[in-house]
């Protein structure tokens, strides 16, 4: 693995799979919470269905968070090769002449998103973990609505996923068109460029309207 990945070619190839899949992980993530808006009781299901079933947590979950993982570590690599290539074949880098502002910061917009995981791991997976795992609690397949709700009446947490969601905007603005590229779909660019401008705006967009909902009804 550690000599595949020692190809330039190959740490980017690497780098676009895990971010599709990430992709596509967000797209399921927002399509269960959105329910949260209409329904408390299917929120609730689902919830529950996705908190409870074996595949998903005992198959989906490990490799989602591996996937999370190796997308940053392999991101920050790229990121030191590229600058390490930059000042040893240039003398002077004019890097806004030659890319865009998103793309020049993806390694500052990717730790700031990587800083929100990591919240949102605390506000909802650790607390997940220690109710069926640590202290052993009945589940309950009602109470997950409810704790939705008492996350995001702190204006403070609100601000920060505020924050985050406009700059995973960014961060996808570059990194979805990006990724497809990386892994040979170069004919399809006007139509990737497309999909990837109303993915970018549509998906963060769907999480801001969760948080401000939740904390202008709770």
């Amino acid at each position: 693995m550690s000599g595949f990945l020692s190809s330039s070619i190959a740490r980017k190839v690497a780098m676009a799979l895990s971010a599709l899949f990430l992709i596509i992980f967000l797209l399921i993530h927002l399509t269960v919470n959105i329910t949260s808006l209409f329904s408390e009781n299917v929120f609730n299901e689902l919830s529950h269905f996705m908190g409870t079933n074996f595949l998903v947590q005992f198959l989906m979950q490990p490799i989602l968070i591996f996937g999370v993982v190796f997308h940053f570590v392999m991101g920050f690599v790229l990121e030191l090769k590229n600058r390490g290539s930059r000042s040893v074949k240039y003398f002077k880098y004019n890097g806004a002449a030659n890319a865009s502002w998103m793309s020049r910061n993806m390694a500052v917009s990717g730790g700031v998103i990587l800083a929100f995981i990591v919240l949102h791991f605390i506000d909802f997976w650790f607390p997940e973990m220690n109710h069926k795992y640590i202290e052993f609690l009945p589940e309950d397949p009602t109470r997950y609505f409810a704790e939705l709700q008492h996350k995001f009446a702190d204006p403070l947490r609100v601000g920060a996923y505020v924050i985050a969601f406009v700059l995973l905007a960014l961060h996808l603005l570059h990194g979805f068109q990006s990724a497809f590229q990386s892994v040979g779909l170069n004919k399809y660019t006007k139509c990737v460029k497309t999909l990837g401008k109303i993915y970018a705006i549509a998906i963060p967009s769907g999480f801001i309207i969760i948080a401000l909902f939740h904390y202008f009804n709770h």
